[in-house]
């Protein structure tokens, strides 16, 4: 499977964004899907994931209640919404897949990645 981020840009504090994840290449019902994030100078951290039906999702602590994960299983396509926004989320954001995986976040859980999409928060 090949995965394509977008839906970055540059927002003010408190503002909201969507990134989406584009699938090609195989069945994206078979995938679980993750998302993570990475700030210049830090290592790649898990942000949300949802199994490949949608029922189940979890996220890090830092982004429950302002995050939410989605999928549309119709258009190959996951998504991350994100609220309240804070300079802290700025980071360039990737979706990662896994056949045959459940929503987990460990990045050793995903064998795809997706080249990444720039969050940009401003205070």
């Amino acid at each position: 499977v090949q995965l394509q981020a977008s839906g970055g840009g540059s927002v003010q504090a408190g503002g909201s964004l969507r990134v989406s994840c584009e699938a090609s290449g195989d069945t994206f019902s078979w995938y679980a899907v993750g998302w993570f994030r990475q700030a210049p100078g830090k290592e790649r951290e898990f942000v949300a994931a949802i199994s490949r039906g949608g029922g189940a999702t979890i996220y890090k602590d830092l982004v429950k209640g302002r995050f939410t994960i989605s999928r549309d299983n119709a258009k190959n396509t996951a998504y991350l919404q994100m609220n309240s926004l804070t300079p802290e989320d700025t980071a360039v954001y990737y979706c990662a897949a896994e056949k045959w995986g459940a929503a987990v976040a460990d990045r050793s859980g995903y064998r795809y990645w997706g080249q990444g999409t720039q969050v940009t928060v401003s205070s």
